[in-house]
């Protein structure tokens, strides 16, 4: 038996990290959601929002110490890569559920939900059209003012949203959920 390759596992550990591998109901299972997040680079514009890149290709670090030594082997190209929008989502998930509770897996479907593609599950509304337009809306930062059609939509913003950076964002959304 072929062992599987490294980029499979750690997607697999990714998709373990917001949602349950025992689920095999399509309705209930959000692998070609998930794989189209892995797939998207996340890219940053705003000043200070390389600091989300850097949390979410972290998660590759922790990956690999969760592995036996003889598997846990990985080359700089790898390590390197870009983040993808899903490791970018999975770390500011870790990040919300640290600064106010709750689970992160928890926090992670709530940021899907914001954007718009929470319910692509791989039976239910999946269109991968819908999907990259959403996550190059929030790379881009084409989303209104008030945040809406991003991460963090505010009620009352004091400031345009699309300006700051995501970390500024998480904390003014934190902060108006009280």
């Amino acid at each position: 038996m072929t062992p599987e390759p490294l980029d499979e596992l750690y997607f697999q550990w990714l998709y373990r990290q917001v949602a349950d591998l025992r689920v095999k109901n399509p309705a209930r299972t959000y692998w070609t959601l998930l794989r189209q997040l892995h797939s998207k680079e996340f890219l940053w514009s705003v000043p200070n929002d390389d600091n989300r890149l850097e949390d979410g290709k972290f998660l590759r670090y922790e990956f690999l110490e969760d592995r036996p030594p003889a598997t846990a082997i990985a080359d700089n190209r790898w390590l390197n890569a870009g983040c993808s929008m899903l490791e970018m989502m999975i770390a500011l998930s870790r990040r919300l559920s640290f600064l106010s509770g709750g689970a992160a897996s928890e926090w992670f479907w709530h940021l899907m939900d914001n954007i718009g593609i929470r319910e692509c599950s791989d039976a239910v509304k999946y269109n991968p059209h819908m999907v990259d337009r959403a996550l190059t809306r929030v790379i881009t930062r084409h989303y209104d003012e008030d945040g809406n059609g991003g991460l963090f939509p505010l009620r009352k913003p004091k400031v345009d949203q699309r300006s700051l950076e995501l970390w500024d964002q998480m904390n003014c959304y934190l902060i108006e959920r009280g």
